[in-house]
């Protein structure tokens, strides 16, 4: 059972890792639109609404795709002052936990903002200003995506916190969760 757990929340990883690719690349085209935006403005002295508003638009994806690869990167911040001296089987119950309540969290605010992106596909959203980017919908398609995301990443920490709980060999040979 502990390996099919891994194997599935390997197989999650790799959606996990596919936006942190995707995400990456978000990023250079972010910096070259804003470096294309300031040699614009201030040596060809000219601007455009659009592409000052595609630097949102890529900072969104940025910022939405890079939650999920983070958390599987351990790279969020953490204050661990008591979870760091807590025996291995406390430890886990916490990640476990904390899993769950992540999952649900995404769950959620997939949930909510889904209608917000459906009103603006309907209504045909677009920027209010002239010469600004149309389709909004998808700028804001964005948040449910990287919920989304969030929540395949929770679902392998739920799976890898549930695995030592079945048998595996992550440190805990025989634990329980009555053992807490």
């Amino acid at each position: 059972m502990s390996d099919r757990l891994e194997n599935w929340a390997r197989g999650l990883d790799v959606i996990v890792e596919l936006s942190g690719r995707i995400a990456a690349w978000t990023g250079l085209a972010l910096v070259l639109v804003m470096a294309g935006n300031v040699i614009a403005r201030y040596f060809l002295h000219i601007g455009s609404v659009a592409t000052q508003e595609l630097e949102w638009h890529l900072m969104a994806p940025l910022t939405l795709l890079c939650i999920a690869y983070t958390i599987k990167h351990d790279g969020h911040v953490r204050v661990d002052i008591f979870y760091s001296s807590l025996p291995e089987i406390a430890r886990r119950v916490i990640d476990l936990f904390s899993a769950l309540c992540a999952l649900a969290l995404a769950i959620l605010i997939v949930k909510i903002s889904m209608p917000y992106v459906l009103q603006s596909y309907r209504i045909g959203e677009g920027s209010p200003d002239p010469g600004g980017l149309p389709y909004r919908w998808i700028i804001k398609a964005m948040i449910p995506a990287g919920f989304a995301l969030f929540g395949v990443q929770s679902l392998a920490s739920v799976l890898r916190a549930l695995k030592p709980f079945f048998g595996g060999s992550d440190g805990l040979k025989t634990a329980s969760i009555n053992a807490v």
